[in-house]
């Protein structure tokens, strides 16, 4: 679904001004790129002028996961929080497009066919394989 990202970050920042807060975290990765131009870099700072001009305020937005791989994603939050963060990644975040939420895989809950099930499968294969060396 292009555009969702704007979507949430636009809802994100009305609740953000609402609250007096100045910073949007996003997890968007453009190395990943699955097709959809709402998770590139460009595409946030566009976003992030949009906003401040549109709500006449100084919003940042942060996207700490753009320039890192899924599998560095995944061993950045082995590295933040060890199993724990691991496991709450793997089994109370959703990237799938399609929504599906049942049964979990290895790498967490999705359909495992969409492009962002099967990039966050790769890039979770890929840091299993690489906690061993």
């Amino acid at each position: 679904m292009p555009g969702r990202n704007l979507l949430f970050m636009t809802v994100a920042a009305t609740v953000a001004y609402r609250r007096g807060l100045n910073v949007l975290v996003g997890g968007m990765c453009e190395t990943d790129f699955s097709g959809y131009p709402d998770c590139r870099d460009d595409t946030m700072k566009a976003l992030q002028v949009a906003l401040n001009l549109g709500m006449a305020t100084r919003l940042k937005v942060e996207t700490p996961l753009m320039w890192i791989d899924k599998a560095q994603t995944w061993q950045l939050a082995q590295d933040c929080g060890g199993d724990a963060l691991v496991d709450l990644v793997r089994f109370d975040t959703h990237t799938c497009y399609l929504g599906e939420r049942g049964a979990a895989h290895p790498w967490g809950h999705g359909c495992g066919t969409c492009p962002a099930c099967a990039l966050r499968a790769r890039g979770y294969e890929r840091y299993v394989a690489n906690k061993g060396t």
